[in-house]
């Protein structure tokens, strides 16, 4: 892999590949890039994101494990409320369960994915 230029794209199962792509380019100022009867793909700044239709697809429980979940994306908001509110208004749910909502916010995509919006990311410098 040394010398290669590559692209990594974090795939989401879901029931509905459209309205899951949709709605993670929207939150992410993404573009759409891709689009076949059972992937769209999502391209934005910070990552790209496939949306993949499976057959019989339950979403996570979290935070039970009865369907656990698989994966979760941390997003890094500069404001927690505003974020917020703007998830809700493109089509994810808060979640009912918030450990720590005064540092960040678990929502449930409108795959039922969990993901965070969060204002506290560690400082990459050493």
């Amino acid at each position: 892999m040394s010398g290669a230029s590559h692209r990594v794209f974090v795939s989401l199962d879901c029931a509905d590949p459209r309205a899951e792509a949709e709605f993670w380019a929207a939150l992410l100022d993404g573009d759409v890039i891709f689009s076949t009867n059972s992937a769209v793909g999502v391209r934005s700044e910070p990552i790209r994101l496939t949306a993949i239709q499976v057959d019989g697809y339950s979403p996570p429980s979290w935070p039970a494990d009865d369907v656990p979940k698989q994966i979760h994306l941390d997003v890094e908001v500069t404001d927690l409320e505003a974020s917020v509110a703007r998830a809700l208004r493109l089509g994810a749910r808060l979640a009912t369960h918030q450990p720590a909502p005064d540092r960040w916010r678990v929502l449930l995509d409108p795959a039922g994915h969990p993901f965070c919006l969060t204002t506290q990311v560690p400082d990459e410098t050493p």
